[in-house]
This record gives structure tokens, sequence and C-alpha cells, in this order.
């Protein structure tokens, strides 16, 4: 490798590209099911801890891929938005636009999941 130091962005970048193409070829999102840990508190609190956790990911699957991959790398692996938007090969602005996208796509999402629906005059 010529550049140690770049040895990080250079493997987030590899990982981008394996899941852009795992996702072409999937072109449907799926549920992968997670064993929970059992020293959750109450059960009250695992079921809405567990309910919570499925309203996000409904949430997520609704983003595209590129507000994913932006959201997944700012917030889950903590990078700077300068870095992500390297790793990715896009401009700052453009990441910043993106995470912004993602972050309100996602608040509408919940949003919307949490209003109760009308089904032949009655809540469902």
């Amino acid at each position: 490798m010529r550049d140690p130091e770049r040895f990080e962005a250079w493997s987030y970048r590899i990982l981008v590209h394996a899941c852009y193409a795992e996702a072409k070829r999937a072109r449907r999102w799926r549920m992968s099911v997670r064993v929970l840990p059992e020293d959750m508190s109450t059960p009250t609190d695992g079921m809405l801890s567990v309910a919570d956790r499925d309203e996000l990911e409904r949430a997520f699957a609704r983003l595209s891929l590129d507000h994913r991959a932006v959201f997944v790398m700012h917030h889950y692996l903590g990078l700077p938005l300068v870095e992500v938007a390297e790793t990715l090969g896009i401009p700052a602005g453009t990441a910043r636009s993106r995470l912004h996208n993602a972050t309100r796509a996602l608040r509408l999402a919940i949003e919307a999941d949490a209003v109760p629906v009308i089904e032949e005059g009655r809540l469902a």
C-alpha cells in the first residue's frame, strides 16, 4: 500500500462499493433476524426496544442507498462528513445534503408510521 494512513478510508470505500453491488443484486430490502440480548431489565422495556428497532428499520428501509451510506458512515461509524464525502467520492456539500435529507426522511417516515390508519371508518 502506498500510504498506510489512508488504509481506513480505502477499506471503507471497498465496503461501500460492495454494499452497492449487493443492493443491486438483491433489488429488495430484506429483514434480517437478530438475536436480542436476554439481559433486558423488564419484559415491557424489551418489547418497547423491539418495537423501536422495528420502527427504525422500516424507516431506514425507505432511504435510498446513497442516503443510507452517508447516514451510517456519519452516525454509526462516527466519521466526519468531510471524510464520508472523500470515502464516497462525492463533494462535501453533497454529503451534507444527503445527511440532511436522510435525517428528514427518517423523521417523516417514523412520524407517518405513528399516525393511526383509518380502515372502513374505524381506526386500525
